[in-house]
């Protein structure tokens, strides 16, 4: 398929690796770099042993290319040329989830490959508990700069 490297290297960043079991914004157990199954599908319990670094890049991965890849070609089958965009989407999806994405405006922007919409939509998904959050801005803004037309 395609080459996931931008979307690997944008979560690692926004991210950040955690070698511990923890509780995600949403309050989900989450451990390394965001990831919340592992390899055979099992959640992550806040029990888990940590993890080194190496080990949460191969469940970064594996979980983007088990969930959020084919997921974001389900809701967006145009990103499938684009390989740029489909990193950058895929990395959104990986923040908010699928979910999110199906339902969504930005969505229907890049489904009608209007892309200055569509980066106008990305920079909206930047709230978290009601407030603007600096590093989902920069998230947003690194993700927008990917999708077609962007200077």
């Amino acid at each position: 398929m395609s080459c996931l490297v931008i979307a690997l290297a944008l979560c690692k960043e926004f991210e950040g690796f955690r070698p511990k079991p923890y509780l995600c914004p949403a309050g989900v157990p989450t451990i390394g770099y965001g990831t919340t199954r592992y390899m055979d599908g099992r959640p992550v319990s806040l029990t888990d042993a940590p993890v080194t670094e190496k080990e949460a890049e191969t469940l970064l991965e594996a979980q983007i290319r088990r969930d959020y890849l084919p997921g974001t070609l389900r809701a967006c089958p145009v990103l499938a040329t684009d390989e740029r965009a489909l990193n950058a989407i895929v990395d959104f999806c990986y923040n908010l989830g699928v979910g999110r994405l199906q339902t969504s405006t930005l969505r229907r922007r890049i489904n009608a490959l209007d892309w200055q919409g569509a980066r106008t939509e990305i920079r909206r998904w930047v709230r978290g508990g009601g407030k603007i959050l600096p590093g989902l801005v920069r998230r947003r803004e690194a993700e927008a700069a990917l999708l077609p037309g962007e200077p």
